[in-house]
């Protein structure tokens, strides 16, 4: 079983917490990039709320360790911001907490697992973590209270990084836990969701909150310019993919011909073959957030990638 012991540095360097305003902190693990997810906690005096776990026990558990230095009250709340394992492994280290999430994530996580497949990403060990999916859902908003603050949890409307986004936004601070919405440093992956639909999002349900500061689902710590800097990538991804689907390229095709310019710098480069696998359906015509190859598109990217496993620091 792993285990975090004291002084444990994990794969990536060491996580840092960070807090972001009064009794709310980021836990953010570097580099970021495949299943080196963010967390968040929201203290008051009783209990804490957590926002997702991690990929694996040990993170898992080196998170949690992070937590109770900060505060000795309980985490009683737990929020998963979306489905995927990165952001939900860990939610059966905490037996005592009240799993929350939007409905349709309970409904993927029950239909996918925890979808560590073979061959897709260099191996590492996740641990014995029961498998935890949410049990109190939600269609549209609820209020959660760090003592007598406010936190609007709130889905977004539509399919973007997945069909089931949730943010917490806490307006009294102007922080907005944006989960995997936004990643700072990192390439942005829709695979599970939808490019076009990811647009509408940021510009219809999240820039207009007017955050201040943002924890991102991967990377530092940020303000509202990140959400710029993504929209420029999606834009960029969906342009690519019409141009693409005119030429008559496959996703795999396109990538390889296109010229990443300054986001060939983020990591993870090669999520722009599953990007474009998304967004070519969608210009064919299936729905957004709906069924696309799902194997068929990571094994591309592994092509992509040059036939090696996608590198993963979990």
């Amino acid at each position: 079983m792993s285990t975090a012991a004291p002084g444990t540095v994990l794969r990536g360097g060491p996580p840092r917490v960070e807090e972001v305003g009064d009794g709310l902190f980021a836990y953010v693990q570097p580099d970021g990039s495949w299943m080196v997810n963010n967390t968040g906690f929201l203290v008051a005096p009783e209990g804490v709320t957590s926002i997702d776990t991690c990929s694996t026990e040990l993170r898992t558990r080196t998170y949690l360790d992070a937590v109770r230095r900060v505060t000795t009250a309980p985490v009683r709340t737990l929020l998963n911001t979306h489905h995927h394992p990165d952001h939900t492994t860990g939610n059966g280290l905490l037996p005592g907490a009240t799993i929350v999430a939007h409905e349709a994530a309970r409904a993927e996580m029950l239909a996918t697992g925890r979808l560590h497949l073979p061959g897709i990403w260099a191996e590492f060990d996740a641990g014995d973590v029961p498998f935890a999916p949410p049990f109190l859902t939600f269609r549209d908003e609820v209020t959660l209270w760090v003592g007598d603050r406010r936190c609007d949890v709130r889905y977004v409307g539509g399919p973007a990084h997945t069909t089931n986004d949730v943010v917490v936004w806490i307006p009294d601070d102007d922080v907005l836990y944006a989960g995997d919405l936004l990643f700072n440093g990192g390439t942005p992956f829709l695979l599970q969701g939808s490019v076009a639909g990811a647009v509408d999002v940021l510009e219809r349900v999240v820039a207009p909150l007017g955050a201040r500061t943002i924890v991102p689902g991967h990377g530092p710590v940020c303000g509202p310019e990140v959400i710029d800097r993504v929209l420029d990538y999606l834009r960029f991804v969906l342009d690519v993919a019409r141009r693409a689907r005119d030429a008559g390229l496959s996703p795999l095709d396109a990538a390889r011909e296109t010229d990443l310019g300054g986001f060939a710098e983020w990591t993870d480069r090669e999520r722009i073959v599953g990007n474009l696998h998304r967004a070519m359906a969608e210009l064919d015509g299936t729905p957004p957030g709906g069924p696309v190859d799902l194997l068929g598109a990571l094994t591309d990217m592994v092509a992509y990638n040059g036939g090696r496993p996608l590198t993963c620091l979990a």
